[in-house]
């Protein structure tokens, strides 16, 4: 299982990106640590506008290791980059909607009719 967890890919959190990083300039970036699998900068759906952070996967884990240690703080396009390994994305609640239970809904009026 330990040699081929060390050919996986690994994903990094990217923080305190500039609105006007893209996502070239990201992978570009963090190539000097090492191959870059993929890299993305969140977008606000509302606005279109970039939220300032991105996830950047790397090839290997060493190569994750060495781009922590090593951009970890640096500047890109004039912002400090935060640098460090992602965590799993946490499970929220839903984002409610129409829900007809116990709140007054349709599915609760006594009809007397």
């Amino acid at each position: 299982m330990l040699i081929k967890q060390k050919f996986m890919t690994k994903k990094l959190y990217v923080g305190g990106l500039s609105y006007d990083t893209t996502e070239k300039t990201l992978k570009e970036f963090f190539a000097q640590a090492g191959a870059v699998e993929s890299a993305t900068i969140i977008i606000d759906k509302m606005s279109g506008r970039s939220k300032g952070f991105g996830f950047v996967e790397m090839s290997n884990e060493d190569e994750a290791r060495k781009a922590v240690e090593t951009l970890n703080g640096k500047e890109l396009d004039g912002r400090t980059i935060i640098v460090n390994e992602a965590r799993p994305q946490e499970s929220r609640p839903s984002p409610g909607g129409f829900s007809r239970g116990g709140r007054g809904g349709f599915g609760d009026r006594k009809r007397n009719w």
